[in-house]
């Protein structure tokens, strides 16, 4: 919607999927509020707000969830904070592992044979630290859930810890005249110790699945060198303006985008748009920030800044496709709404269940198992895990993802549409024939007409004598002639070069290379005629013209049909050139003379029988790429398509195609894996540990490598690698 704003904050002091869901349940009863995303992951809120609402009042309503939450520092200040809660985190783990781990071993030392038993004081002294100094996170957390009227992970692990220390401090008073039996101290310090030890873990591995966004952020200089006059000086990125010129020197990151006014040079552009070669750039060319200059020294005239810049959008474009829930992870949380108090239900039958049956204090050791086996903190992770890292993953090609339900969108598409003309081809004519007793000669006079001339045709001929260094013969008293071409002297004789009107002038119906010319025609090439015009005009030269596929179309439409995806070519060109191309880059389905308005209906017809996505450039395509599943915009529409794509492709390469698809299976793929391995857990555990097969201590245990588990399987992506490569250097 047009007048909606959006909000950051970052979150603090989430546990699992539900306090995420609280915190989104919470910020929803605000008055002017549309719409609330929380990402557990990552921790951040993103808030979209119909109206300006204070962020303190935001804020506010966080904390009475339980919950902190603040505006997001700069980069540096952000990452400072999180390395000192990550070495807070690593020194309660540490302390609550050496304090659990006196208690643990004499109940290892048993199972080997080996009759130890710590005093029972000892014990207390031990685990009291551990229960109520290094676990008070998890009895605030507890509160305010309950008080919300909600449950999470701390409910689980207070009320299960809780039970094992109330239960062994029960019975060493209650056998205080004689010897106590076996105590369950050990049972509440090792749970809550390993818990610690896997929220650690899990916080570093969830850091490096926002390992894109950082490198990102790494990409944007901090100073930049402008050039006043004669003077050249340091300034902070903060001090420029468009329009400042500033200088970028051999090796260093471009600061801003820009236009370049002075100065040669190759710029590496492969962490913006994933393009592998290093691209020329000469007065006039186009430099994106955070782009690293090659051997050349350049003036830059700078013409966006900030939130304007490329690398700026691309790095909000990444953050919202992370910050977003794609359908299934909508699911997941509904069950995650039900989950603890199912859970705590479970735990109490089993209690009591094995109470009936005469088991005693060991009754509430088993539900404890329950309780503790249950958390659902791999739950929570698993999909938006291998969202973040997905989205990284293609981030680094050059492919920007909207949303997380375009991953979800992409990985069940079953037909791809390509526009034809600048996404498959080059979108610029070429000369790709040429007919003539002189080949040489007659290109060098061609040449000459066109000179000056910014026809794309024109373009055409100047460029391929260029290519094969032929030296353009200079003309003289050009001219247009309109519906038939041009007409020059070139060393005092007259000649012109044109269209078929141009031999009906002149009376010539049986022109040589006619045959030629048919067939080019049939392929829906354009051609040119050049003649000596004097007295007695004669034929001298025909040309063939024609707009050339991309490097690496055909192997991204092999690649997809490989992959089980129909491909089709959807053009308004005639017939012929659309056939023609359909041919060189092995598409068998072809929707020729076209119309812009009708292309959205071919795409809504294909829709009829599977998910289409369409491919053009973002903007004369946009009723087709509004009409498809998904939209695929390729970088020659890019200041369009970061607004209006679901994806973007960087590099006008329709090898991304394949990739971008590819790494949604992949990533969709990811996320399956993941809630399988988070239900499994559950699904076993919760059965075992009611039966009174799995001790606490190993319940905990397992929980932990749950979470860890499912975050290790997502960062499996940031090694991914597409199938289907584009140039390589």
């Amino acid at each position: 919607m047009a007048n909606t704003q959006h909000l950051d904050l970052a979150i603090e002091g989430m546990t699992c999927a539900n306090c995420a869901g609280r915190i989104e349940r919470a910020l929803r009863k605000a008055d002017g509020v549309r719409d609330v995303r929380v990402n557990y992951a990552n921790e951040r809120a993103r808030i979209e707000l119909a109206r300006p609402l204070p962020v303190a009042e935001l804020i506010a309503l966080i904390s009475r969830a339980g919950y902190g939450a603040h505006v997001p520092r700069d980069v540096k200040a952000e990452q400072a904070q999180a390395r000192r809660q990550q070495h807070r985190e690593g020194l309660a783990a540490a302390l609550a592992l050496a304090l659990a781990a006196p208690l643990v071993l004499p109940m290892l030392a048993q199972a080997l044979g080996f009759a130890l038993m710590l005093p029972a004081w000892l014990q207390l002294l031990l685990a009291t630290p551990v229960q109520f100094v290094l676990g008070a996170r998890f009895y605030r957390g507890a509160w305010a859930a309950l008080r919300a009227g909600s449950g999470n992970m701390d409910v689980l692990v207070a009320l299960g810890t809780s039970a094992g220390f109330g239960l062994s401090l029960y019975l060493w008073l209650a056998h205080a005249a004689e010897q106590p039996p076996h105590l369950y101290f050990e049972a509440s310090a090792a749970v809550i110790a390993l818990v610690l030890l896997g929220k650690y873990l899990e916080g570093r591995a969830k850091r490096q699945t926002a390992g894109a966004i950082q490198a990102l952020r790494a990409l944007r200089p901090e100073h930049a060198l402008r050039r006043q006059g004669t003077e050249e000086q340091w300034v902070p990125l903060a001090a420029l303006a468009p329009g400042d010129v500033i200088v970028v020197r051999p090796g260093e990151r471009v600061a801003a985008d820009g236009e370049v006014i002075e100065g040669r040079s190759e710029v590496d552009e492969a962490l913006i748009t994933g393009e592998s070669l290093p691209v020329a750039k000469a007065e006039g060319g186009q430099v994106k920030a955070g782009s690293i200059n090659g051997t050349g020294r350049l003036q830059v005239k700078v013409t966006a800044l900030g939130a304007q810049s490329l690398l700026e959008r691309i790095i909000e474009l990444v953050e919202q496709a992370q910050a977003g829930k794609a359908p299934i992870e909508k699911r997941v949380d509904q069950i995650s709404q039900v989950f603890v108090p199912v859970i705590v239900a479970v735990a109490l039958l089993t209690g009591l269940g094995w109470w009936w049956a005469g088991a005693g204090a060991a009754a509430w050791v088993h539900a404890v198992s329950v309780l503790v086996i249950a958390c659902p903190c791999a739950l929570g992770l698993a999909t938006p895990a291998a969202i973040i890292a997905g989205t990284g993953a293609a981030a680094r090609q050059g492919i920007l993802v909207r949303g997380a339900e375009v991953l979800e969108r992409g990985a069940r598409i079953t037909d791809v549409v390509f526009d034809k003309t600048g996404t498959l081809t080059l979108g610029m004519p070429r000369l790709v024939g040429l007919q003539a007793q002189q080949p040489g000669h007659a290109l060098a006079l061609a040449a000459g007409l066109q000179q000056g001339s910014e026809h794309p045709l024109a373009k055409a001929v100047l460029a391929a004598a260029e290519a094969q260094g032929i030296t353009p013969l200079p003309a003289s008293a050009i001219r247009a002639v309109p519906g038939e071409g041009v007409y020059g002297q070139l060393a005092g004789e007259p000649f012109e070069l044109g269209n078929r009107a141009l031999l009906a002038r002149h009376q010539l119906d049986n022109p040589p290379w006619q045959a030629e010319a048919s067939a080019w025609e049939a392929e829906g090439r354009s051609v040119s005629w050049l003649l000596a015009a004097g007295s007695r005009p004669r034929v001298l030269a025909l040309m063939a013209f024609g707009d050339e596929p991309r490097p690496g179309a055909q192997a991204a439409v092999a690649a997809l049909q490989q992959r089980g995806i129909r491909c089709h070519l959807l053009s308004g060109d005639n017939h012929g050139a659309a056939n023609a191309l359909a041919q060189a880059v092995g598409i068998a389905r072809v929707h020729a003379q076209v119309q812009p308005a009708g292309k959205a209906e071919v795409v809504a017809g294909l829709r009829a029988h599977g998910r289409v996505a369409m491919v053009g450039d973002g903007i004369n395509d946009a009723p087709a790429l509004a009409a498809a599943d998904i939209g695929i915009a390729m970088g020659s529409g890019t200041d369009v398509a970061l607004q209006a794509a679901a994806i973007t492709l960087l590099r006008n390469d329709p090898r991304a195609v394949a990739q971008a698809l590819e790494l949604c299976q992949r990533t969709y793929g990811k996320v399956r894996q993941n809630l399988f391995w988070a239900f499994i857990y559950n699904v076993l555990g919760i059965p075992l540990a009611a039966l009174g097969w799995l001790d606490p201590v190993f319940a905990g245990a397992a929980m932990a490598l749950s979470s860890l588990s499912v975050v290790g399987n997502a960062l499996w992506l940031g090694r991914w690698q597409p199938s289907v490569q584009g140039p390589t250097p």
